[in-house]
C-alpha cells in the first residue's frame, strides 16, 4: 500500500486495543470502544493550506492520540487506515 496524503493530511492506522479488561473480562468486538491511539503511516507536505502556512509536526512511525470522531476511514488492500488533518491529532505518545 502506498498512500501519499496532500496538504496538512496525515495517514494513520489504529493500534488495536487489548481483548480483555484489567479484571480479565473478555470483550467482544461490538463492545469495544473505537481506539484513539494510532501509528502515523504517512505525512503530507504541509505548506500553504487554506491561506495559512502549515508546518508538519508529526513523522511516520510516531504513535499519536487523535480526536474520537476525526478523519475519514478508508480500506485499501484489506487494510483499514484513517486520513486526518494534522489539527485532529491531539498528542504524540513517547
Amino acid at each position: 500500500m502506498n498512500v501519499k496524503p496532500l496538504g496538512d493530511r496525515v495517514v494513520i492506522k489504529n493500534i488495536e486495543a487489548g481483548e480483555t479488561t484489567k479484571g480479565g473480562i473478555f470483550l467482544a468486538n461490538t463492545a469495544k470502544e473505537k481506539p484513539q491511539m494510532a501509528e502515523v503511516i504517512a505525512v503530507g507536505p504541509g505548506g500553504n493550506v487554506d491561506g495559512k502556512e502549515i508546518t508538519m509536526h508529526v513523522t511516520p512511525g510516531q504513535k499519536v492520540i487523535y480526536s474520537k470522531y476525526a478523519g475519514t476511514e478508508v480500506k485499501i488492500d484489506a487494510e483499514e487506515i484513517i486520513i486526518v488533518r494534522q489539527s485532529d491529532i491531539l498528542a504524540v505518545v513517547e
